[in-house]
């Protein structure tokens, strides 16, 4: 009986040592598996975090995102750029990240309204920009305040184009007035009576035609700029001998040339061609040379010259020797309308459209535009085109 209790108690030790080894065997699998669920939920959310910081660093306008102690929860790259931070800022105060006190108050203000929209704020610097803010107030599910959520967008370019548009109406204004009143006063003496003397006539009769030619080139260059402008202006590129098409704007204007006694120099070497639309091209030179003879010094001398260049391509130089251009109008030349002795210019005549058609036109065809001076050594204007072939 002894051996057989003692059989008993062996088989209950076993029985127990078993069952306690399968609940450590199910308990290990147990924390196996949620090991197994926390990292892959943590992965998931990694990933989550990422889609989410990749969506909002996609966006052009700048997002930052306060939690309910007013600290930066979330930020995306075009907030950072504007204000200079860095994502490290996250967890920081708005104040210290973007160190504008305007931003600051706005947010502030988020705690008495629920959202602040189309605020303008402007950003002083050595780049200043205007930026357009609109901010909301977040709450949770029992609607106590959460945090805010801010979204800057930059209105800098807008407002550089809408101040470029101003300056550009004003100044066809301004080009336009002139020539019409011209031409309307001298009409006005002929109809009051001068239309009987012929020495009035005389008079007359050649400012009006004058000015007439100046209100129909104006108009041209404007309509050929909006084409340029819009891409609607088709261009039929085709090998253009490029010292040929310089011998041809020397001939048509070999006689303003000649009042001021300019001496023209093609220097272009033969047979070097560029891939052009021949017209556009002509145009180009055109605009350089008048403008060289115009502008350069009175019995001086103005070249034409060209080479091939690395890359495909061909640039071509037009040089005077006149009084040159100050160093701070060189990055403006190619505006429109701009002049640097506006007095001279309107002297000399010419709508104040010639370099920006030249800027336009070389563009149009995938080229560059450049001006080199130095006050009392000339100016040299280049610009580049594709090689032919």
């Amino acid at each position: 009986m002894t051996f057989f209790f003692a059989l008993l108690a062996i088989l209950a030790l076993a029985a127990w040592w078993r069952v306690r080894r399968q609940a450590a065997e199910a308990a290990a699998r147990h924390t196996q598996t949620l090991a197994a669920l926390k990292s892959d939920g943590a992965a998931a959310l990694d990933a989550h975090q990422r889609r989410l910081e990749t969506l909002l660093d996609s966006m052009v306008d700048g997002l930052i995102v306060l939690d309910g102690r007013g600290r930066i929860a979330l930020s995306n790259h075009a907030a950072e750029a504007l204000f200079g931070f860095s994502r490290q800022m996250v967890g920081g105060t708005l104040l210290e990240a973007v160190r504008h006190h305007e931003v600051a108050a706005l947010a502030t203000r988020l705690g008495a309204e629920a959202a602040i929209l189309d605020h303008e704020l402007r950003l002083e610097g050595l780049q200043p920009r205007v930026l357009q803010v609109n901010a909301i107030a977040l709450h949770d599910a029992a609607g106590a305040g959460a945090g805010a959520m801010l979204v800057f967008h930059d209105l800098t370019r807008l407002r550089e184009l809408e101040g470029a548009r101003q300056e550009f109406v004003a100044n066809v204004s301004h080009e336009l007035r002139t020539p019409l009143s011209l031409i309307k006063s001298a009409a006005e003496t002929l109809l009051d009576g001068a239309k009987s003397d012929s020495a009035a006539l005389d008079r007359l009769l050649p400012i009006i035609d004058r000015h007439a030619d100046r209100l129909t080139l104006l108009i041209d260059d404007l309509l050929l700029l909006a084409q340029l402008d819009s891409g609607r202006l088709v261009l039929h590129p085709q090998p253009s001998l490029l010292r040929t098409a310089a011998q041809e704007v020397f001939g048509d204007l070999a006689q303003r040339a000649r009042a001021r006694e300019v001496r023209l120099e093609n220097a272009i070497p033969d047979g070097l061609m560029a891939q052009a639309d021949p017209d556009r091209l002509r145009q180009v030179l055109s605009n350089l040379v008048d403008n060289g003879i115009k502008y350069g010094r009175p019995g001086g001398c103005l070249t034409v010259s060209a080479g091939a260049k690395a890359g495909g391509w061909v640039e071509v130089c037009v040089r005077d020797d006149g009084p040159g251009i100050p160093p701070e109008a060189l990055v403006r030349v190619f505006e429109r309308f701009y002049r640097v002795d506006k007095a001279r210019s309107r002297e000399q005549g010419g709508t104040g459209l010639g370099l920006a058609i030249v800027k336009h036109a070389v563009q149009a065809h995938g080229g560059e535009v450049r001006v080199e001076s130095e006050p009392g050594l000339g100016a040299a204007f280049y610009f580049t085109l594709p090689a032919a072939g």
